[in-house]
């Protein structure tokens, strides 16, 4: 009966491990994949941000690489974001003192206008 039992629960292990090895190479295969998902995709992200610096050596793209050029894109985006501000304003001033200059110009031509 003990025999029985210690043959049962023996079976039940080694399935159980069967089913964990089985699983470990599952788990294995996705995070393989995902390694070279996350390749392509530093190695898009820098073709995109820099087509020269990617793909030309041969060399696989550090992640630090992938960050950095990322930073880099931001902060002159920012800096875009901010010469527009700065040329949006210029033209609103200009604009301002365009329509101030007309409306002179109106009142100029309605007192000569009257002078005549």
């Amino acid at each position: 009966q003990v025999e029985e039992e210690l043959k049962a629960a023996c079976a039940q292990q080694a399935g159980q491990l069967r089913e964990t090895g089985r699983r470990e190479r599952l788990l294995r295969a996705e995070l393989r994949r995902a390694g070279e998902q996350l390749e392509s995709f530093k190695t898009q992200v820098m073709q995109v941000c820099s087509p020269s610096a990617a793909g030309s050596t041969g060399k696989s793209i550090t992640e630090q690489q992938v960050i950095e050029k990322v930073r880099q894109i931001c902060k002159e985006n920012q800096e875009s974001h901010e010469r527009e501000k700065c040329l949006q304003e210029e033209l609103n001033s200009r604009l301002t003192k365009e329509k101030e200059v007309s409306a002179n110009i109106e009142v100029l031509k309605k007192s000569l206008w009257e002078l005549q």
